[in-house]
């Protein structure tokens, strides 16, 4: 990681938030090629996916800024296992939702090899690669919206000693917001 500075007052409302920045990750929600990549999901369902593209320049920018002020970088991204199985049972609002979009379905990826959408260890769920993750960045896998719900991400988050996230990410309204809120309920300090 980079120079450790000291703490920074954040003008804030109701009342100044103090960012240590040792003590801050900046969490980057779904920024993954099923959502933001030609060929991805998103893409193939008609989606547009501009307006995703169009932030990860900005997202680069506030990781490098970060992690030279000492701040932790985790990445969170939505996937599945092969056969579904923590997507669900078939009559899941989760699995539900998913299937217009093709989960799990086989596809040919833009970079000639064989995919799965929303499936782990596939092109298709792979950190796009202007941001790909450095070796000291978390990684983190989820199944739900929230980055919480079902994983380390706590866990790992409190053993580093973070107490305050920063969000950046995709969608803004479903899993960047659902992580966020369960932030708040785990009492980080959390902006957006």
């Amino acid at each position: 990681m980079g120079q450790m500075r000291s703490a920074v007052d954040v003008e804030a409302r109701p009342d100044p938030i103090v960012v240590d920045p040792c003590a801050t990750a900046i969490i980057v929600v779904d920024m993954q090629n099923d959502f933001a990549a030609p060929g991805g999901m998103f893409d193939r369902a008609g989606i547009p996916i501009d307006a995703i593209q169009a932030i990860v320049e900005p997202i680069r920018v506030v990781l490098d800024a970060g992690r030279a002020a000492g701040m932790r970088a985790v990445f969170l991204k939505m996937q599945f296992v092969a056969d579904l199985s923590d997507a669900g049972p078939p009559d899941a609002p989760n699995r539900i939702k998913h299937r217009p979009l093709r989960a799990g379905e086989p596809m040919q990826t833009p970079t000639g090899v064989s995919g799965r959408i929303l499936v782990e260890g596939t092109w298709n769920t792979e950190i796009v690669s202007a941001l790909t993750p450095e070796p000291d960045d978390l990684v983190v896998a989820k199944h739900r919206y929230s980055g919480f719900y079902e994983t380390d991400l706590d866990r790992l988050l409190r053993a580093a000693g973070i107490d305050t996230l920063v969000f950046t990410g995709a969608t803004t309204s479903v899993c960047v917001e659902s992580t966020l809120r369960d932030a708040f309920y785990r009492d980080y300090a959390a902006c957006c």
